[in-house]
């Protein structure tokens, strides 16, 4: 019954892959439409960042510019809100949403919001271990192809492959609250702060539940991964 479920979620990680391109596609959409839409308020997005910033006692927060389009993320390290070249300097709708999620992050640190410290964590490990998954699999691979006597030496390397990737899972699971948890603040925070009107709270609303759909796919896609793994683990086992 064990290997039958790991069978089925196996199966699911090439499906995945297509939803995962399609949300994706799907968060680039919904930026572009309302990246075109300004606020009423006149408010660029990094002015509102400072504004939420501000609002919550972060005056110590910074907010520096990032290149690229959608590389907007909070750095708890030097302790700065860092706003891409195409969302810093924008009165967007979209700007100014992803902009209130990055400012969520650097609240949650403020609070210090469990999973929050959990995923930071995390980091070092997911960083070190994302390095080794892919050799490892392909060692794996060669000693299962090589020779019916070398099978235990393929089951080490995919053992340490289920850690690594085990690691992954953790991480991307861990993320999922983080990352809900800020879109859910930053709508609170552009109500309060009056930076976006109740029209105008819902299209930003639809930036960034898009966004979050990434997140938990790529939860699913790990975990199909872990199965695939496994399934592997278990077929070298069998064979001794």
């Amino acid at each position: 019954m064990f290997e039958l479920i790991l069978t089925i979620i196996a199966i699911c990680f090439f499906p995945l892959l297509l939803w995962m391109m399609i949300a994706s596609i799907s968060v680039k959409t919904t930026y572009n439409r309302y990246s075109t839409v300004e606020a009423q308020s006149g408010l660029t997005a990094q002015e509102a960042a400072r504004k939420i910033l501000d609002a919550n006692g972060l005056i110590n927060v910074r907010i520096e510019s990032c290149p690229g389009m959608l590389t907007d993320h909070y750095d708890p390290r030097v302790n700065t809100v860092y706003l891409s070249q195409a969302t810093i300097s924008s009165k967007s709708l979209a700007a100014i949403g992803v902009a209130a999620h990055e400012v969520g992050h650097a609240i949650q640190h403020a609070e210090d919001y469990a999973p929050v410290k959990m995923r930071t964590a995390l980091v070092p490990v997911v960083n070190f271990t994302s390095r080794l998954i892919t050799p490892l699999m392909l060692m794996g691979l060669i000693f299962e192809l090589i020779a019916y006597t070398v099978n235990f030496l393929s089951a080490i390397f995919f053992m340490a492959a289920l850690i690594c990737y085990g690691a992954y899972a953790l991480f991307t699971f861990i993320t999922l609250p983080c990352e809900y948890n800020a879109s859910k603040r930053a709508r609170v925070q552009l109500a309060e702060c009056s930076i976006l009107t109740d029209e105008e709270l819902e299209a930003a609303k639809k930036v960034l539940s898009s966004a979050a759909k990434t997140y938990l796919v790529s939860f699913f896609i790990s975990l199909a991964q872990v199965a695939r793994i496994l399934l592997l683990l278990l077929g070298t086992r069998r064979r001794r």
